[in-house]
């Protein structure tokens, strides 16, 4: 079982992002890699692309309002626990999540209207959590 009581530094991220969805025999749009976060992810049932919220056009399928908490530093494939002891908390103070992670690190994404009781809950487990002035 993971240790769920590992604490790291998180990062709030300024850019509100957008969570898209697209037809899976879609092409990536040209706007889709625009934004200082993006993810894109393509499964036999859909396209789906995090980036930000000012570049996604209008009649794209989305929820608006998320912003990401970045695990700080950089985290070797052998360790783990890492993305656990970020949601487990969060679980447990009933705020939905979408993960994402790279090669590097690992993302949290909430909804703007839960980032200060996410923050709270992150705090209370021992988590250091600097927050950023969100984009317009």
């Amino acid at each position: 079982m993971p240790d769920v009581r590992r604490t790291f530094n998180l990062a709030v991220q300024r850019e509100r992002l957008s969570i898209c969805q697209l037809g899976a025999d879609q092409n990536v749009p040209d706007w889709a890699d625009r934004g200082a976060f993006v993810s894109i992810t393509r499964t036999s049932e859909e396209l789906s692309i995090v980036t930000s919220s000012t570049i996604v056009p209008a009649g794209v399928w989305r929820s608006d309002g998320w912003r990401a908490l970045k695990a700080e530093g950089q985290f070797d494939f052998s360790q783990h626990g890492v993305l656990a002891s970020v949601t487990a908390p969060l679980a447990q103070a009933s705020i939905p999540i979408l993960a994402a992670c790279t090669f590097n690190t690992d993302y949290v994404l909430v909804q703007d209207s839960n980032l200060d009781r996410a923050i709270r809950a992150l705090e209370g487990v021992g988590h250091r959590v600097v927050r950023a002035t969100p984009e317009s």
